[in-house]
């Protein structure tokens, strides 16, 4: 691997070894470090983090089963590419559960809550208007990460935990200079049917927003994939 210098946080805090790596591999995966279709290798890791191979495989075998690394034969492991059809299931999963929660959350929502969903919005705006697409993604994802928090449902919460990264990702991924003052409008749309208590507006403005979120997304990763001769654009019809 390219990257050799230790990363000096492994093996410091409270944490296990192996959630300390599997954090930065999933950091460096979400943030671009590890592009799609980079090999990573056990051994490699291990002595870059001056750990054992045990918790870099048992680190490696997590992010394969949330969908950011792929085993393929004779090429071991390789950090997994977005691809059109994955990101259409991404996204009929997400589209629910987000409904479900902007739901819950115009229903529970407490004023603590509220506040801070504001301020995610103002920051994202700040950073539209700036032109910072990586701030504007990562505030996007804090956004809908808060809306689940407001839900009040524990378990609604570990179910998005693993979509969490996959959305930052794709965030990134799929970002387009133009997309920051639409996003911001259709956020502050959800975030005014949250305050209001109004569950089904909430839920109807989250799907919708989800919907337009996956066309734009699937047409520009089908797009990429025609390029590249993978998929044809035909693979968004009838999603």
């Amino acid at each position: 691997m390219a990257e050799t210098t230790r990363d000096t946080s492994i093996g410091a805090g409270d944490k296990s070894l192996r959630d300390q790596v599997y954090e930065a591999l999933r950091e460096r995966i979400i943030e671009g470090g590890l592009e799609p279709g980079r090999r990573v290798v056990e051994r490699n890791l291990a002595a870059e983090f001056e750990v054992s191979r045990i918790p870099v495989r048992e680190a490696m075998q997590r992010l394969e089963t949330e969908g950011f690394l792929t085993t393929q034969p004779r090429r071991g492991t390789i950090v997994s590419r977005v691809g059109v059809e994955d990101t259409a299931h991404f996204f009929d999963v997400r589209e629910n559960l987000e409904a479900l929660a902007a739901d819950l959350a115009a229903r529970h929502a407490d004023a603590a809550g509220l506040r801070r969903l504001e301020q995610l919005l103002l920051g994202a705006r700040r950073a539209a208007e700036r032109g910072r697409a990586r701030d504007l993604a990562a505030l996007n994802a804090d956004f809908h990460r808060q809306i689940v928090v407001l839900s009040g449902n524990p378990l609604l919460q570990d179910l998005m935990q693993p979509l969490d990264g996959r959305l930052r990702r794709l965030f990134r991924l799929t970002a387009e200079p133009g997309d920051g003052p639409l996003m911001c409008g259709e956020h502050e749309e959800l975030f005014r049917a949250v305050r209001s208590g109004d569950a089904q507006t909430a839920a109807h403005l989250a799907r919708r927003h989800v919907a337009n979120t996956r066309a734009a997304a699937l047409q520009i990763l089908a797009a990429r994939a025609a390029a590249e001769g993978q998929e044809p654009l035909s693979a968004v019809a009838g999603r």
